[in-house]
């Protein structure tokens, strides 16, 4: 390892790079402590700290939602908006067109997505607004018309400079900008928490700590295991003979990743655990008795800690099958190896190969989702063995943690790897 971070360090681009990413999460960090005036932050903090949902928004926005910063909104419509053009792919043809037209398809499809966010940042920002000025914790008094659009446009602009800042560290390509945001986020919250475990921390806490230490290992570990794992498929491609040199005849194999799908059925399962609630709160500010009644149910029964945790788990489970379905295109998969001249040996070309990989992708696929489905409720089960102390086990942000470290470590290997190459 030290000889890596030599060679790093010896390396004048790449050490130039890696300061420049640093420089730009430390202005991402900045922005975040200026909040927006007429915020009760002390109650704002109380309500995401009790909210499971509401705490892993405040992941995806990097830890500035708790302070309602400038930033507050963090990249989450980017990703909401990039979910949206990977699903109108499949149903719009110019857009499926365009994806399949490589890197210039791809950089009018990123285009779109940056338009996108602009709508749906303002949207968010105007519910988040709505939210917080009908919520009973007293989190943000009545606003006029004039602030209320000054504060919509000021949320879009942060969360729009955080987009700026994503694709400036990618053109470094020193890890992926939008998750090492989120990443920043996460680790700027790890001295917080250590202090405050420390001002409570009790020898009878001995044993809770030890527990909280081996099931952080255990999970990392597993992240680890299937961040990385796949399953080889054999392929073998036939002999060609052209002209008086013969071509082909190697044998390869294709990799299906367990989880194919990263934190997506995550983030999928909280805008739609969100949803009910969020309404909810709306509707307790009715005239009618009835549906008061009704709103305070559906808030009461999802903060019951065993049906959230069954509803947010089953919603995991299912979207990790349903987004994959999205990604991954046997189909596609098997007239390429056709018309590269390959075949997995013992399966027929064409529509047996198809259905061969949709039959392992699936039967690997129910680990990733069984394991997504366990870290996204991993926290519900830290707050039940640590009953609600500081001592909780994020899954979503160990998730984010590791799978970033790997991917920035493997792309500064691929730089030395190529700049090594360059040498010969």
């Amino acid at each position: 390892m030290f000889k890596k971070i030599r060679q790093v360090w010896q390396i004048k681009e790449l050490r130039h790079s890696i300061f420049f990413v640093f420089a730009l999460l430390a202005v991402f960090r900045f922005a975040a402590h200026i909040p927006i005036p007429g915020v009760n932050l002390v109650n704002l903090k109380n309500v995401f700290d009790s909210n499971q949902v509401l705490g892993l928004l405040n992941i995806m926005s990097g830890g500035a939602m708790t302070r309602f910063s400038l930033v507050a909104l963090g990249i989450g419509p980017y990703i909401t908006s990039s979910i949206i053009f990977q699903l109108l792919a499949m149903i719009i043809p110019s857009l499926e067109e365009l994806a399949k037209e490589g890197a210039a398809g791809q950089r009018k499809i990123n285009q779109y997505t940056r338009l996108a966010t602009v709508p749906l940042a303002l949207l968010q920002s105007y519910g988040m607004i709505s939210l917080f000025r009908n919520s009973s914790a007293q989190i943000m008094g009545q606003i006029g018309p004039l602030q209320l659009i000054t504060i919509m446009i000021t949320m879009t602009a942060g969360s729009m400079f955080l987009v700026w800042i994503g694709e400036l560290i990618d053109e470094k390509r020193i890890g992926n900008g939008i998750s090492l945001i989120i990443f920043a986020g996460i680790v700027a919250r790890i001295p917080t928490s250590i202090q405050q475990t420390l001002v409570t921390f009790d020898i009878s806490q001995l044993t809770n700590l030890i527990i909280f230490a081996v099931i952080s290992f255990v999970t990392v570990i597993g992240v680890v295991i299937i961040t990385e794992g796949s399953r080889h498929i054999p392929v073998s491609y036939a002999r060609r003979v052209r002209g008086n040199r013969l071509y082909g005849g190697t044998d390869s194999y294709l990799p299906l990743k367990v989880n194919q799908t990263g934190m997506i059925p995550i983030i999928f399962a909280v805008s739609l655990v969100l949803f009910p609630p969020l309404i909810a709160q709306f509707l307790l500010n009715a005239r009618s008795v009835w549906l008061v009644n009704f709103a305070q149910g559906v808030i009461n029964l999802f903060q019951n800690q065993i049906f959230y945790g069954i509803i947010y788990f089953a919603l995991v489970f299912i979207f990790t099958y349903f987004y994959t379905s999205i990604i991954f295109h046997p189909q596609r998969i098997s007239d390429n190896l056709q018309k590269q001249g390959g075949f997995i040996p013992g399966i027929r070309p064409g529509a047996s190969t198809s259905g061969y990989l949709k039959k392992v992708s699936d039967r690997i696929m129910l680990a990733g989702a069984l394991f997504l489905g366990l870290i996204a409720i991993l926290p519900i089960i830290s707050q039940g063995i640590f009953h609600g102390g500081s001592l909780v086990v994020g899954g979503a942000a160990l998730l984010i943690v590791v799978s970033v470290v790997m991917e920035t470590v493997k792309q500064i290997d691929s730089q030395l790897a190529m700049r090594e190459y360059e040498k010969f």
